[in-house]
C-alpha cells in the first residue's frame, strides 16, 4: 500500500515538472521575441537620484550660465544586430566615428547596452531615425550645459559625468545643488531611459544667485584675452570686488576653458581648472610694502613723513640686500618708499617692530588661514617665515619669502580700504530652494588696524598713483590709490630643484578707487610678462578696467579738472 503511495506522488511530481518545463520552452523559446520586446518596453528600474540640478545665474530668473537641458544620446543592444560590420559601417558615416570603434564595441554580445555617443546633433537624430537600424537606440537624458561657453569658467567648475560637481561653484556647493537624495523610478521606453517624476518640486536642488556683475566680468576677461597678446605673459588673474562688503564683482583667469567641453581639457592637463586666484600662491612682491608699512604706522613707529637714508644696500647675516636695479635713493620718507618701491626702506620700517608683533599683523590680515571665499581655496602656511630668521623677516617686508593668494592680498587691502575691517569675499548673493530665498550677510570682523592708520596708508597709496611708478593708472578727476609689484619667481615654484630665484616675474598692481570712499577694488596679475616691471603691464590695465568701471556705474569726480 505504501509503495502504490509513493509512486502516485512520484507521478504527480513528473507531472508538474513537466508542466513547469513546457511553458518555460514555450515563454523563453517559442515566443521569447514577444516577451523581450515587453520586457524592453516596459522596463522599470529604482534608482538612487538627486534629481534636477538647481541653476546658477547672475540675477535672478535672468541670465543663467549653468542651467540643465534634454540631451539625446545613441546606444545599441549588440545581442539584436544581425550585421554588425554594415551596421558599424553606417553609424559611423551618420556619427563621424571611426568604422573600427563602432564594430569593436558592437560585438559584445553578452551586453545589453553599449553607449555609442552622447550629446547628439539635431542632423544626427534624424539620420538614425530614418535609417531605423535593428538594435540601435535613442535615449534622452538631463545633462549640465554652461549656455555662455568659456564665460566665469573658473568660477563655475563643471559636473562630470557622475553628476558630480567639480571644481568651482558646482564643486563647492555640490551637495545643495544636486538636491535631495531620492529612491526614482527609471522607465524605459522608446527613447531609451528617463526619469517620469525628475521634474518634482520637492528634488530639485537650490539655485545659486550670484554676486557677478555680467559687463565687468566680461570685460576682465576680454582685457586678459587681448593683453596676452601684447605682453606674452603665460598666465593671469583679474580680480573686482566691493572693498567694503567683500561681495565679488569679477574674477577672471587666462588661459580659462569651456566646461561643456572639460573632457577635452582634461586630456591635456588638470591644472587649467584649478582657479589660480584662490588656489595657487605667489609671492607678491612690493605689493606687500603697504602692509608693512601699516604695521610700523599702527604701533605708531613711523610717521608717512619719518625719513631714513637709503644706501642702496643693507647687509644682514650673510645677505645682501639691494634696490631694484640697484638704485640709491639716499634720505627719503616713508611715503617716498611706497611711491619709489624702495626694498631697503620697507625692511627699516619693518626693523622697527618686535618680529613677534610683526608676525601678528601678518596673521590679522590674514596671510596665515583661508579667506573663507565660497570656492575651493588654497593657503600657504609660510613655514620658512615663522621659523623667525632674521633674513626671512627682512625680505618679507618688501614681499619675497611670503606667500599668498591673490584673493588673500585682496582680502588685505580691503581692511586697508575700508577703513581697517578685514572682509570675507564671497561669490553667492543668494540661495533659493524651493522658493525660500537664504540672502548672503556680509561678514566683517573687528578693527585689523584702526582707521586712522587705514586713512594715512590710503594716502600714501594715492601718492604713488600721482607721483610714483603707478602713475598710468591714474584718471582725472578720480583719487586712485595702488601698489605695484614685481616679484622674481623662486625656482622651487617653477619646479626646479634649485634655491634662490629665477629670471622670471610676477606681476602685481593692486588699488581702488575712488580712495577716500572706493566703490571698487582692483587687482591684477600677470605671471612672467615680457616687460620690466609691472609699471608697464598690470597698471595700464588697471587704469583700463578703472575707467570703464567708473563709466559704467557711472560714479562721480573727486574733483574737478
Amino acid at each position: 500500500m505504501k509503495g502504490w503511495r509513493s509512486n502516485l506522488v512520484l507521478i504527480f511530481v513528473f507531472i508538474t515538472l513537466a508542466a513547469i518545463l513546457s511553458r518555460l520552452i514555450y515563454v523563453q523559446i517559442v515566443n521569447r521575441l514577444y516577451w523581450k520586446a515587453m520586457a524592453q518596453g516596459q522596463q522599470n528600474i529604482f534608482e538612487e537620484s538627486f534629481g534636477e540640478r538647481g541653476t546658477i545665474s547672475l540675477s535672478e530668473n535672468a541670465f543663467s550660465i549653468a542651467i540643465n537641458k534634454n540631451s539625446t544620446f545613441v546606444y545599441a543592444s549588440p545581442s539584436e544586430i544581425t550585421d554588425c560590420t554594415t551596421t558599424a559601417k553606417n553609424l559611423s558615416e551618420i556619427l563621424n566615428i571611426k568604422e573600427n570603434l563602432i564594430l569593436e564595441k558592437l560585438k559584445k554580445e553578452d551586453t545589453f547596452f553599449v553607449l555609442l555617443k552622447e550629446k547628439l546633433e539635431n542632423s544626427e537624430i534624424e539620420k538614425l531615425k530614418e535609417l531605423a537600424i535593428s538594435g540601435i537606440y535613442l535615449g534622452q537624458e538631463r545633462q549640465r550645459s554652461y549656455p555662455q561657453g568659456n564665460f566665469a569658467s573658473h568660477i563655475l567648475g563643471f559636473v562630470d559625468a557622475n553628476s558630480e560637481g567639480q571644481y568651482g561653484l558646482e564643486g563647492y556647493y555640490n551637495d545643495i545643488l544636486k538636491g535631495k537624495e531620492k529612491l526614482l523610478q527609471k522607465e524605459k521606453g522608446p527613447l531609451g531611459y528617463f526619469f517620469p517624476d525628475l521634474e518634482a518640486e520637492d528634488n530639485k536642488g537650490a539655485n545659486l544667485v550670484l554676486t557677478l556683475d555680467y559687463n565687468i566680468q566680461f570685460m576682465a576677461e576680454k582685457l586678459l584675452k587681448e593683453k596676452k597678446e601684447v605682453f606674452n605673459f603665460s598666465s593671469g588673474q583679474i580680480i573686482v570686488m566691493d572693498p567694503v562688503s567683500g561681495k565679488m564683482i569679477a574674477l577672471a583667469n587666462f588661459p580659462d576653458f569651456d566646461p561643456n567641453k572639460y573632457s577635452e581639457y582634461a586630456n591635456e592637463s588638470l591644472e587649467i581648472f584649478q582657479n589660480s586666484a584662490t588656489q595657487k600662491v605667489f609671492e607678491p612682491g612690493s605689493t606687500f610694502k603697504p602692509i608693512t608699512m601699516a604695521a610700523a604706522l599702527e604701533e605708531g613707529k613711523i610717521t608717512p613723513q619719518t625719513t631714513y637714508v637709503d644706501e642702496g644696500k643693507l647687509k644682514i647675516g650673510g645677505y645682501i640686500i639691494s634696490n631694484y636695479d640697484n638704485r640709491v635713493w639716499g634720505k627719503r620718507t616713508m611715503t617716498e618708499v611706497l611711491e619709489k618701491s624702495i626694498n631697503t626702506g620697507a625692511v627699516f620700517a619693518e626693523k622697527l617692530i618686535p618680529h613677534d608683533v610683526f608676525l601678528s599683523y601678518i596673521e590679522k590680515f590674514g596671510f596665515l588661514e583661508k579667506t573663507g571665499i565660497d570656492l575651493p581655496e588654497k593657503y600657504s602656511e609660510n613655514k620658512e617665515l615663522l621659523k623667525g630668521y632674521e633674513i626671512n623677516f627682512a625680505t618679507c617686508s618688501f614681499g619675497q619669502g611670503i606667500a599668498m593668494t591673490p584673493i588673500q592680498l585682496c582680502r588685505a587691502f580691503c581692511a586697508i580700504a575700508n577703513g581697517g575691517k578685514l572682509v570675507k569675499p564671497y561669490v553667492v548673493d543668494k540661495k533659493v530652494e524651493n522658493g525660500t530665498e537664504i540672502v548672503t550677510t556680509p561678514e566683517i570682523s573687528e578693527q585689523v588696524i584702526s582707521q586712522m592708520t587705514a586713512s594715512q596708508v590710503t594716502a600714501m597709496l594715492v601718492s604713488v598713483v600721482d607721483n610714483g611708478y603707478g602713475k598710468a593708472a591714474k584718471i582725472p578727476g578720480y583719487h586712485i590709490a595702488g601698489k605695484t609689484g614685481t616679484a622674481q619667481i623662486p625656482f622651487s615654484a617653477l619646479g626646479i630643484d634649485k634655491s634662490g630665484y629665477s629670471d622670471k616675474t610676477v606681476q602685481t598692481f593692486i588699488g581702488y578707487a575712488p580712495a577716500f570712499g572706493p566703490k571698487f577694488l582692483i587687482l591684477i596679475k600677470l605671471d612672467n610678462p615680457n616687460t620690466k616691471t609691472a609699471e608697464y603691464s598690470a597698471v595700464p590695465i588697471f587704469q583700463e578696467l578703472a575707467k570703464f568701471i567708473i563709466n559704467y556705474w557711472q560714479i562721480p569726480p573727486d574733483y574737478n579738472v
